[in-house]
């Protein structure tokens, strides 16, 4: 399922989906792509930004990805009929409740990292965000007394929702280097003081994992200070929305990240970014964050990791080639398009699985 949503979503979104034609054309297999509106582009269509059939057949795919949502055309729409919305509407009827957000340095990009060298060659961290909870769903409203306006959101969580995004980051860091790192404001919020309780009495099913807390705002400082100290990350919706922005900009950009949203449904891919309207239509986004999230559903969603794998490393060599769209140009870079970074991307893909196929033929 492919909603290519608002301002570059459909430019990035493009990149994306002929990244999986290749590999299925590469690859023996192939894809049905049906591309429904959502955002601002189902407010155009059908009044809503969740357009009842887009859900509906979103709940019928194994996988749906997403470009990005919003522009100021509707901005003037009440809170909850914006473009917006429509994906907070979609991770509840879809069921997502966990987010995975991997922020790893390419080592091509290293040079736009703000970071020292010493610091930044070693960025490799998964931060998952509990999705379906926390102050982004819990009660809100408004009201004016006396003259005096007044506005609340209230944070909820419940400690089956915490054990159930805490229990999949166990699961993530002992398939990596056995560090989880808890983050949250337990010295403020009876909210986060259940979050740090839960998590602690989930660590003795995780005897080799070493769990470590920390305040958000100390883990803030330290993504900064010293990212390599972090390899999975977990946290609540709020903090993890926060967080993962600012660690995207340890890597160069906002730009280069991919995510995945999963739960009792078919899971969402989608690059963090928004959809940039100033951009649109220019050719001048970046498609890396798209293509990315096209990897993890190959590898995630289908279990095709070695194609998810070929997407990695023929973007590092379109990188290593030194080109570049314009928001992480380097002055030896070569700047170009999003649609032509699309093009040298798959066939340097394409070149790389027809020559895997013909090494298994002969083995």
């Amino acid at each position: 399922m492919l909603l290519p949503g608002d301002g570059i979503g459909p430019e990035v979104t493009r990149v994306a989906a002929d990244v999986l034609r290749t590999c299925a054309a590469a690859s023996g297999y192939s894809f049905d792509f049906t591309e429904l509106p959502f955002g601002g582009a189902g407010i155009d269509a059908d009044g809503e930004p969740l357009p009842a059939a887009t859900l509906a057949a979103c709940l019928e795919a194994d996988a749906v990805l997403l470009g990005a949502v919003g522009g100021p055309r509707w901005d003037a729409r009440p809170p909850g009929h914006r473009p917006e919305s429509g994906l907070l509407a979609l991770r509840k009827g879809l069921g997502l409740y966990i987010n995975l957000r991997p922020i790893r340095l390419r080592a091509a990009l290293a040079g736009i990292s703000p970071l020292r060298p010493e610091r930044a060659r070693s960025i490799d961290i998964e931060i998952v965000r509990e999705l379906a909870g926390g102050i982004y769903f819990g009660e809100r409203g408004q009201e004016t007394v006396d003259g005096v306006e007044r506005a609340w959101d209230v944070e909820t969580y419940t400690a089956p929702e915490i054990e159930r995004v805490a229990q999949y980051a166990f699961a993530r860091a002992e398939a990596r280097t056995r560090r989880l790192c808890s983050v949250d404001k337990a010295n403020v919020l009876t909210s986060s003081a259940l979050w740090r309780r839960t998590v602690s009495h989930l660590a003795p099913d995780h005897p080799g994992v070493k769990l470590e807390h920390m305040y958000v705002d100390n883990a803030a400082m330290q993504l900064v200070l010293g990212p390599s100290q972090f390899d999975v990350i977990v946290t609540s919706n709020m903090f993890g929305d926060i967080l993962s922005d600012g660690a995207a900009a340890l890597v160069g950009s906002i730009g280069l990240i991919p995510s995945m949203s999963l739960g009792s449904g078919p899971s969402l891919y989608e690059p963090i970014h928004g959809s940039a309207p100033t951009l649109a239509g220019k050719d001048v986004a970046c498609p890396i964050g798209s293509i990315l999230s096209a990897a993890m559903l190959l590898g995630e969603s289908l279990g095709l990791r070695t194609e998810a794998a070929a997407v990695e490393s023929a973007l590092d060599h379109v990188l290593e080639r030194g080109f570049r769209t314009a928001d992480i140009a380097e002055p030896s870079g070569q700047v170009i398009g999003c649609a032509r970074f699309g093009e040298l991307l798959n066939a340097e893909l394409g070149a790389a699985l027809k020559q895997e196929s013909a090494r298994k033929a002969d083995a």
